[in-house]
């Protein structure tokens, strides 16, 4: 590629971008810039959509007692969630699933495996997790992985169409660079940020809802104890010891927010 084309596509994507951020730009509740550029609907309307098939695809547990164990904890966090506080809202759903795992999707949505109690083994650690997720979808990470993606493609688009005016053997290697810069470089770090955002907004909401802060780092210290993971840099998940540091940094707030909850006769009695 010769130095005037590098430099008009730098330029082009420079401003493209420029402009994706000038138009769709909100405020985390961590205080971070995020990209939105959907309306907050339809992004409901996609997670409403999602929590559908997944439950045509995947059983739902019959077992009575932990799905009331889990709707418990869930009633008890979403009253602190100050976007949709009525537990109503939300619909809960257990899936007979061996997988450590749980998720929310927008449109108040809650996912929780069955696999996940093997490792959240009491109240106050499934708090932890179904706190993470809530958070996902408090924060509007949807819409900025979704925007992030948006952005992306166009960028890529807007590369090939360039890249297209000199026909080479290089275009394809130039393209697949930068779609491997894409990933590595923008998509997944932000992937870790958000995880890493849910983690600390959902310590609060626990918190506040009076389930023990510090049983979110033995949460953790289940999970890592579950395998081995991919290298930090190639994970859209932080490292157990970054979770683990960083949650340790905001205790004395969830701390505090713990004992006001106490005082204030939030005493979640969760038991399967």
């Amino acid at each position: 590629m010769n130095l005037p084309l590098k430099r008009t596509l730098a330029l082009f994507l420079s401003a493209l971008l420029s402009a994706l951020l000038l138009i769709a730009c909100t405020t985390s509740p961590e205080g971070r810039k995020q990209l939105k550029l959907l309306p907050e609907a339809q992004i409901d309307s996609m997670g409403i959509q999602s929590f559908a098939e997944i439950k045509q695809e995947t059983p739902i547990t019959r077992d009575k007692s932990i799905q009331a164990y889990v709707e418990c904890v869930a009633r008890n966090i979403i009253p602190q969630v100050k976007q949709q506080p009525n537990p109503d809202a939300w619909e809960v759903v257990v899936f007979e699933d061996d997988q450590a795992n749980a998720f929310a999707l927008p449109g108040y949505k809650i996912g929780v495996y069955t696999g996940l109690l093997k490792y959240a083994k009491n109240q106050d650690q499934l708090a932890a997790v179904m706190g993470h997720e809530i958070a996902h979808v408090i924060a509007g990470h949807g819409n900025e992985r979704v925007s992030e993606q948006m952005a992306a493609q166009a960028g890529m688009a807007a590369a090939a169409a360039l890249l297209g005016q000199e026909q080479n053997s290089n275009t394809q290697l130039i393209l697949a660079g930068l779609g491997l810069g894409v990933q590595y470089g923008i998509i997944l770090p932000f992937s870790r940020t958000h995880e890493s955002e849910a983690d600390l907004i959902g310590l609060e909401l626990m918190a506040k809802s009076g389930f023990k802060p510090e049983e979110s780092i033995s949460l953790w210290q289940n999970m890592a104890s579950a395998g081995l993971s991919p290298p930090e840099f190639l994970s859209t998940h932080p490292s157990g010891e970054t979770r683990i540091r960083q949650l340790r940094e905001r205790m004395p707030k969830a701390d505090a927010l713990y004992q006001q909850a106490r005082a204030s006769g939030k005493r979640p009695d969760c038991r399967l």
